[in-house]
């Protein structure tokens, strides 16, 4: 193989080929790798191995006239991480966020994933990455739903009905088999009857779109949450029935009553305790916590009102039978997502293998032999 070094580009069509929407086989391997996360078989950056990843955040204001400025949802970010177990391989995501993309016809983040051989660092695929995260980011909530909420759960709402949250339903969709009716709630009533048709369309079950967020949350089982990271939505802790399951995919806030009372499970409690880490070194923990999903959770730790992440369930443990999740079906459990780079890497590796497998992606090549400087 080496010295040449050659890699397979793989475009978002050749991604679709490769099966990147497969939102049962996405679960499937986003609860194998939540099992290698539990079992410690990772890495991803920082010097405590949990970072999330970096982040290029422009200034408010500039001198150098090429410079960009601060804007909304505006950055750059590496996520760079290693996974062990089958799959045994390095990777790094990387992409650009601008919510002013929209005006320019573009998703607000444009994604490419880079796939390395462990060893030598030799790239193994370069693909595009926009459906790869949107598919990894619903099949967390999916793995959560499967270990977390009760089997015979009939409602299912969705708050938020931009595509990130199409990608939850539709992985957690393949973990639930009762449902009987789907509530799609947006701060845009046109957007949630869109998603209600789809809903209908596609899964040939009741669906209705409101744009109030009590009808979206009340008599609910089942909540996917991913709303607008610029408009964080607040619920009410009666609006929340007894028994009900929340996956949080995206910022929000909520009565400290719920959150006290409710059964919390993390994704990764070594990810949050990275993002406390981040907190108290940024200088302003309190405006970092603002920024993070978690930072309502922390902020209760801190004041003794919620136990220490350490001594709390990611769900990790709950896959690998290590600690308990839902323990009784009256419980309302509440799943918290931030996303980690070792999901990009399981999924981008799993499409990586179809492809090789089916020929699909053009092959290129780095060098014949490497130059010497």
């Amino acid at each position: 193989m080496y010295p040449r070094i050659d890699f397979l580009y793989l475009s978002e069509p050749d991604m679709i080929a490769a099966g990147v929407l497969n939102a049962e086989r996405c679960v499937t391997v986003c609860e194998e790798t939540f099992s290698l996360l539990g079992e410690g078989d990772y890495l991803m950056g920082g010097a405590n191995h949990n970072s999330h990843g970096l982040n290029i955040v422009f200034p408010k204001e500039t001198k150098f006239p090429n410079m960009p400025v601060a804007g909304p949802d505006r950055r750059f970010a590496a996520m760079p991480g290693y996974l062990g177990g089958r799959f045994d391989v390095c990777g790094n995501k990387w992409y650009g966020s601008n919510h002013a993309n929209a005006q320019k016809g573009l998703p607000r983040s444009v994604l490419t994933m880079m796939l390395n051989d462990k060893d030598t660092g030799a790239p193994l695929a370069l693909m595009s990455a926009n459906l790869l995260s949107a598919a990894r980011t619903g099949g967390v909530p999916g793995v959560a739903a499967k270990h977390l909420a009760n089997a015979d759960s009939k409602v299912v709402s969705v708050i938020g009905c931009g595509p990130i949250n199409k990608a939850c339903f539709s992985a957690i969709m393949t973990q639930l088999k009762a449902v009987e009716k789907v509530v799609c709630f947006d701060i845009f009533l046109d957007k949630a009857n869109e998603f209600a048709a789809w809903v209908r369309e596609t899964y040939d079950v009741e669906a209705a779109g409101v744009d109030d967020a009590e009808a979206g949350f009340r008599g609910a089982d089942v909540v996917t949450v991913a709303a607008s990271r610029l408009k964080p939505l607040f619920f009410n802790d009666e609006w929340i029935k007894e028994g009900a399951t929340i996956l949080v995919s995206g910022p929000f806030n909520t009565e400290e009553s719920f959150l006290t009372s409710a059964k919390i499970v993390y994704d990764h409690t070594s990810l949050q305790e990275a993002y406390v880490e981040d907190a108290v070194a940024s200088g302003n923990k309190e405006a970092y916590y603002s920024g993070v999903i978690g930072g309502p959770f922390f902020r209760l730790i801190d004041a003794g009102k919620l136990p220490p992440l350490q001594d709390s369930t990611g769900l990790g443990d709950v896959v690998n039978g290590k600690k308990p999740g839902r323990e009784t079906p009256k419980d309302r459990v509440i799943f918290i997502a931030c996303g980690m780079a070792v999901f990009d890497i399981s999924w981008g590796y799993e499409c990586y293998q179809t492809a090789l497998r089916n020929g699909i992606g053009q092959s290129l090549n780095l060098w014949e032999k490497p130059s010497q400087a």
